[in-house]
């Protein structure tokens, strides 16, 4: 199977062109945050990133003629279950209006869709963030009418589940994981035979801090801080996303400084980093009652440490040590992202599993 992915990015595009399961072109292009911001809403961005995709084509040398899909990253949809879906009309649709909300992933299905029509291949996405296969205990909370939301790391988690799964030869739909994404945003997941029944929202302010977000904080203090005009509700959002974490401490949002700094003796820096790897841990256990069965018993093939910061060691060592009780540490670094979008277009083109067809909410007249 030849399979042509595109992973869409706030400031890159990564590009992977795969044979038969194995990936013989792999580029990233890097988009300056400017030139990006000249053209307005992230939908105005097509013909930009397509001209980068087609450039990139071409100095590949690949063989388009040989195609059999084109897989694209999963943007901002209403709630779905997780697996593999057909770009549709009404998937084209939503994301062009940006129903549900506005970000570079709403390009992927939309990129893969353009080729694909030029190729007559398929175009699919497989697991988008909107993936929802939440338990209704796990939506819960104490005051009604507010529940908790799916939005996660979706595609890496899963795709990176299944490359455990494999290494330790055993199925994922038969098996149970808790998964960790660790990037700009942390996402922790409880894997049930191949479901995401309960995870931690990083986009709803849930979870451990991170390089960037400020994860859980507790809610009467910032209320408090509301009231007394310190901050606004939308100043304070944009704290919680993108101005939390490693960059209110340490001034940087790379966790190789805050490493670099600790190791040359500032206890600040050190301080900042355990509470980092404590947190991680923290959320990670509160995942163990989700694979808790009907008997009693816990069960977990692995817990799967992934993203970018899983490439530090230290980190790795210091979580490791802090779970290594609830169960085997495996850690997953790489394209697992890539991987898993050519490998999902792999399976329904081979027969293993059917694609989904994702149809839009309509409005009530």
């Amino acid at each position: 199977m030849n399979i042509f992915v595109i992973n869409t990015g706030s400031t890159s595009t990564k590009l992977a062109y795969f044979q038969d399961g194995k990936v013989v072109a792999l580029r990233e292009h890097q988009h300056p945050r400017e030139e990006l911001a000249r053209l307005g809403r992230v939908i105005n961005q097509i013909d930009f990133r397509m001209a980068v995709i087609r450039d990139a084509i071409g100095k590949s040398g690949i063989d388009v003629s040989s195609m059999d899909a084109v897989a694209g990253r999963g943007g901002l949809l209403h709630p779905l279950d997780g697996g593999v879906y057909e770009v549709s009309y009404d998937m084209l649709n939503d994301l062009h209006t940006a129903r549900y909300g506005e970000h570079a992933c709403n390009l992927g299905a939309v990129l893969a869709h353009e080729l694909a029509q030029e190729w007559s291949v398929p175009a699919f996405i497989v697991d988008p963030v909107v993936t929802d296969e939440l338990e209704d205990v796990a939506r819960l909370t104490g005051v009604p009418g507010i529940e908790r939301r799916s939005l996660f790391h979706a595609l890496n988690q899963r795709g990176a589940a299944r490359t455990v799964a494999a290494r330790l030869g055993v199925e994922y739909e038969e098996s149970n994981f808790i998964v960790c994404h660790m990037g700009g945003g942390i996402s922790i997941g409880a894997h049930r035979l191949g479901r995401v029944v309960d995870v931690t929202n990083a986009l709803d302010g849930e979870g451990p801090f991170s390089p960037e977000r400020t994860g859980g904080l507790p809610v009467i203090p910032v209320l408090e801080m509301i009231s007394r005009g310190e901050t606004t509700p939308e100043q304070l959002k944009n704290v919680i996303l993108r101005g939390g974490g490693l960059f209110a401490h340490m001034g940087s949002n790379d966790l190789r400084e805050t490493v670099a700094r600790m190791e040359s003796g500032q206890d600040r820096a050190r301080l900042v980093f355990e509470a980092l790897a404590y947190n991680i841990a923290k959320h990670i256990a509160s995942m163990v009652p989700a694979l808790v069965d009907e008997n009693g018993v816990f069960a977990v093939a692995a817990v799967v440490l992934t993203g970018g910061m899983a490439q530090s060691p230290v980190l790795i060592d210091e979580i490791t040590r802090l779970i290594r009780y609830v169960g085997p540490v495996e850690v997953v670094v790489g394209e697992e992202e890539m991987i898993a979008l050519a490998h999902g277009a792999e399976r329904v083109l081979n027969g293993v599993e059917s694609a989904h067809h994702y149809h839009a909410i309509r409005k009530s007249p």
